[in-house]
């Protein structure tokens, strides 16, 4: 691929904690994706692949080496450039984190309240529109309690997708949900997206929908494996 690329990871390490604590986590990661790919990273638990993803996702501040989303250098970036890339993500996490307060819609108009330049009437029908796309249209008035692990999930792309945004960083988003729904969430994350243009890197321990990737990359112990493999497309 000649375009740059949308993320670009070069040699960036992480360390938690201070003095006699201090831990390293990342060790000289590098990965570059591009526009329009699916890519899955996977990984045993406590690999590290959840700090990479908060440090794309400009969610955590970058220490050592060079990060570039959209082509903006996150290390030592102004608090203003960060919520400037922001504006292009869309993030699902695991636990859906939706506001109980707040009504299906809502929860998924909050996600333009960054995006000043739209108009509230607009943000409310994109809402609506949005949740009608995920198979919410007759739900967008309910409570997150009122709704299903998997519904609550589509809540959440919808949230992440409303905006449309240029990425799409998702952290296990069908672990909480049983087989069936949580092929469903990712086949719709993935078409949706699609539709929209935008690049998607997963988090998943979840074997069952790696097929959805066009390229997989994996994590160990701190490490990110060589990513030039894609997946190996059945031959039934």
């Amino acid at each position: 691929m000649s375009a740059a690329p949308v993320i670009a990871v070069d040699r960036v390490s992480h360390f938690f904690g201070r003095g006699r604590l201090r831990k390293q986590v990342l060790f000289d990661v590098c990965a570059d994706i591009h526009a329009g790919e699916v890519v899955i990273m996977s990984g045993p638990s406590g690999s590290g692949k959840t700090t990479l993803l908060t440090l794309i996702g400009a969610l955590r501040a970058t220490q050592s080496g060079r990060l570039s989303v959209l082509g903006q250098q996150l290390r030592d970036a102004s608090t203003h450039e960060l919520v400037q890339v922001r504006r292009y993500i869309g993030y699902i996490f695991q636990a859906h984190n939706l506001l109980y307060s707040l009504t299906a819609r809502q929860n998924v108009q909050i996600s333009l309240d960054l995006h000043t330049d739209i108009d509230p009437k607009v943000a409310y029908q994109r809402s609506v529109d949005m949740l009608a796309e995920v198979g919410l249209a007759d739900w967008a008035d309910y409570y997150p309690q009122e709704l299903s692990g998997g519904q609550k999930q589509r809540v959440a792309i919808a949230r992440a997708l409303v905006s449309y945004p240029k990425i799409v960083l998702a952290d296990e988003p069908t672990a909480s949900l049983d087989k069936q729904s949580g092929r469903e969430v990712v086949e719709l994350m993935q078409q949706l997206a699609k539709q929209q243009g935008c690049t998607i890197l997963m988090v998943t321990h979840d074997n069952r929908v790696l097929d959805v990737a066009d390229r997989l990359i994996q994590m160990e112990d701190g490490h990110l494996k060589p990513q030039s493999t894609p997946y190996p497309l059945s031959s039934n």
